[in-house]
């Protein structure tokens, strides 16, 4: 068994609006120091299958399927065996 921990973000070329407006919040509590705010999802998944590429496969797949909008969206993702 696998787990796998994939992070989904915008692309760099799509605005981020969610981002901006934490961006200005946090401005308006007194952190100027922040330039970029990106705003993305967090999943942890487990994967019953014996070996490592098989894994990666299927994540890989089930990303580009229905996690990721493919068209605004990139992952990544890492395996540990669960």
């Amino acid at each position: 068994m696998w787990k796998a921990t994939i992070k989904v973000m915008l692309k760099k070329s799509v605005l981020d609006p969610q981002g901006q407006a934490v961006q200005k919040a946090l401005h308006a509590l007194g952190y100027q120091n922040v330039p970029d705010v990106r705003i993305g999802k967090y999943l942890e998944v487990k994967v019953a299958l014996a070996d490592r590429e098989s894994a990666a496969a299927q994540v890989r797949e089930m990303c580009e399927r229905l996690l990721a909008n493919m068209v605004i969206e990139d992952y990544t993702f890492e395996l540990t065996e669960a």
